[in-house]
């Protein structure tokens, strides 16, 4: 998507669009009011259903990757979009591990005596009404909508054009699930997730501030921008994904080669993939011929520095390679003199994303994490870590690299605020000021 699309958001998509957007709103509204005992349940009915219906869902994505080939998208944006068992088993086993969480609605975080009779509470509460768009990851669809309904939002969801079978497929099959628990008791009402198809629809929302309270957007450098600078509704999320992995002169070589293999190769089109090794003079002649070899053994094209090509065959890197996300198997390597040069070179080029470092000396690991301005910073592993599954949120919206919170991985936390309630009996301001102002008590309960 860039700035120059050019579609025709007549009146009647609007409407249409608008009135979809507020059945969601209403069904939300009434979602934040169940128990926690219906929305497990119609998480459970979702898993469920994705068990049952495993092999529609591949299907369709069959046709989606098909398409995708045909028209030669890029490999990192096919990689996201492939669906097999093990990611529906993810899928399923993340929509699973949103039930187990607590629940993080009506938490009441502050309880104050502001005088006698007169008490203030600081209630969690739903964000409202969310829209997640997203390239590619048909996954998502899932992951979304769990954290949605157990956090008591309403969702908008709108995938990429290259996913669109396989995400109508995900959605009609939660649909059916939690239409027919909602007929047999009540409960979760289908209303509260919707799945968009269209650009125009895109468009559309981004213009909808009185009806979405919230747009998290997932997908290309370029996509995330797009977004940020086409609406006036908060945006959750992060343009780039530039990670480093620094290796320290006092590493253990074997874990650093394990680590920088695994944060580079595991999934090279995951935003928390390592584009950049950096690594210290003192032990470049040991380590770099070790982890060339390793990396290349698995596909991965190396770029160096001069200083790095002196030592080993690789092709040369150049200044724009430091600031670029290939989301594919191609890493710079840069060797660097020390772990001053090491922050230096992260702050200029980083996004604030996922930064490691592999040392044995914690003086130095200490120094780096406390340094480093990103939203996580590892010490020896890998950076693919930086994942709401694995921190244990059970799944994720997106990941922030927002200096407010949330930031990183966002589960439930971020998709909750909350209200000030104050209960009195008759009480007014006019008592607490002037010359004869009353005291207030300010006595936590």
């Amino acid at each position: 998507m860039s700035g120059n699309v050019s579609i025709d958001l007549s009146k009647d998509l609007f409407k249409d669009l608008a009135g979809a957007i507020q059945s969601t709103r209403k069904a939300a509204i009434a979602l934040a009011k169940l128990p926690t005992a219906s929305k497990n349940d119609a998480l459970e009915a979702i898993a469920l259903a994705l068990e049952q219906h495993a092999e529609i869902i591949l299907a369709a994505n069959q046709k989606d990757l098909a398409a995708a080939t045909a028209n030669q998208l890029p490999s990192a944006l096919i990689a996201r979009l492939k669906l097999d068992a093990n990611k529906i088993r993810g899928m399923i086993a993340g929509v699973r591990d949103v039930i187990r969480l607590a629940d993080p609605i009506g938490d009441r975080q502050i309880h104050r005596e502001l005088d006698a009779g007169l008490v203030l509470e600081r209630l969690s509460c739903p964000l409202g009404v969310i829209g997640v768009i997203f390239e590619a990851r048909p996954d998502a669809v899932t992951q979304i909508a769990a954290l949605g309904i157990k956090s008591g939002n309403g969702v908008i969801l709108k995938g990429g054009s290259e996913a669109v079978h396989s995400c109508e497929a995900i959605a009609t099959v939660m649909h059916q699930a939690l239409a027919e628990l909602f007929a047999k008791q009540g409960g979760v009402s289908p209303q509260v997730v919707q799945l968009l198809t269209t650009r125009a629809e895109t468009l559309a929302i981004l213009k909808m501030d009185k009806l979405i309270d919230l747009i998290i957007p997932r997908g290309s450098n370029q996509f995330v921008r797009y977004i940020q600078e086409n609406t006036h509704i908060p945006v959750l999320g992060h343009a780039d994904g530039v990670c480093h992995l620094y290796v320290d002169a006092a590493a253990d070589l074997d874990k650093a080669v394990a680590i920088a293999v695994d944060s580079k190769t595991q999934y090279p089109a995951a935003c928390n993939a390592i584009e950049t090794l950096l690594v210290n003079q003192a032990i470049a002649p040991q380590f770099l011929p070790l982890v060339s070899s390793a990396l290349q053994e698995r596909g991965v094209k190396l770029l160096g520095c001069d200083r790095t090509r002196a030592m080993i065959d690789v092709s040369p890197a150049t200044e724009s390679d430091w600031s670029t996300e290939y989301c594919d198997l191609i890493l710079s390597i840069k060797m660097i003199d020390s772990l001053e040069e090491a922050i230096a070179h992260i702050t200029t080029y980083g996004s604030k994303h996922t930064e490691a470092i592999v040392t044995e000396d914690l003086a130095i690991a200490d120094i780096f994490t406390s340094d480093i301005d990103a939203a996580g910073v590892y010490h020896n592993c890998s950076t693919r870590f930086a994942d709401g599954f694995r921190y244990g949120f059970g799944a994720e919206v997106g990941i922030s690299t927002n200096k407010m919170p949330p930031r990183g991985p966002v589960g439930l936390e971020g998709l909750v605020t909350y209200k000030y309630r104050l209960v009195g009996d008759g009480h007014i301001v006019a008592t607490y000021a002037g010359a004869n102002a009353k005291a207030f008590t300010h006595r936590d309960l």
